[in-house]
């Protein structure tokens, strides 16, 4: 797996580059593990309202339903086969576990199609299997962690990204977020071993507007060419933002500026520290 460039037949085609699929071992999804077409909201809250700006559009997608909880619990399953999910950007895995049930994994790297994996309280530290904090070493990087127990996992599921288990104690687990953030969570939380694969897809040149269109994203207007009517950037004679800081249309400092209201005693260290 890697960056494609294909031979340009045209100028939108010149700078595009796309990740090889050559690791993909199946084309359809399982029948069982789909939960009907992904239905769109453009953005918009329950009330109608835009509260995500420049979404829309995208072509149509069946959800996979993943098993973000490994509800399987200490029994032995084999990866089946790897496949493309169009609602994330990393692989996931189809596993078939030995009591007959399915499932659909966020795929970490150097897991193969026939490898063996299992969840439970007991099982070994290695690439795949999941289990509690507290039986994970000191160490070793993880993904799909838990919040809170039982909650399935929430931080680390997209393409690239681990945590590394940085501590210990009686009751909490340290853990070295992907943003340098260092937090605390309980150690009665699930984790997954391993990083997740598909990394190159950050090194993706789109290209063109209409493949990002395809994705679901609206072009996006800056600033400066609105009104003052509607952007604190708009307005004046020629290119300015008036000598002011970055903000955002409804005028919070939008580069930097710290706008989190609630704080939270198991952060420890804040992914942007103090200078």
């Amino acid at each position: 797996m890697g960056i494609k460039r294909r031979k340009p037949i045209n100028s939108s085609s010149r700078f595009q580059t796309y990740i090889d699929n050559s690791d993909l071992t199946r084309k359809k999804p399982e029948k069982s593990l789909i939960d009907g077409s992904l239905k769109r909201c453009g953005g918009r809250n329950c009330n109608g309202r835009i509260t995500v700006r420049h979404r829309g559009g995208g072509a149509s997608r069946n959800y996979r339903v993943i098993d973000f909880r490994r509800s399987q619990k200490d029994v032995v399953g084999r990866v089946a086969s790897i496949e493309y999910d169009p609602n994330r950007n990393v692989r996931i895995g189809l596993v078939n576990y030995e009591n007959g049930s399915k499932r659909y994994i966020l795929m970490p790297g150097g897991l193969k199609v026939g490898d063996k994996i299992c969840s439970g309280v007991s099982v070994d530290a290695k690439l795949g299997n999941s289990m509690p904090l507290k039986n994970i070493p000191v160490g070793f990087m993880i993904h799909n962690v838990e919040a809170s127990p039982g909650a399935g996992g929430k931080f680390a599921r997209s393409a690239g990204t681990s945590i590394q288990l940085v501590a210990k104690s009686d009751l909490y687990a340290t853990l070295k977020m992907p943003s340098s953030e260092v937090r605390l969570v309980s150690l009665d939380c699930w984790a997954t071993i391993g990083v997740l694969g598909n990394s190159d897809y950050k090194n993706i040149s789109w290209g063109k507007a209409g493949r990002r269109r395809h994705l679901g994203f609206r072009s996006s207007v800056r600033g400066m060419a609105m009104n003052p009517v509607d952007h604190p950037h708009g307005g004046g004679e020629g290119r300015s933002k008036s000598g002011s800081h970055p903000r955002s249309p409804w005028g919070k400092g939008c580069k930097g500026t710290r706008t989190r209201v609630r704080k939270s005693n198991l952060i420890l260290k804040r992914r942007k520290s103090k200078k």
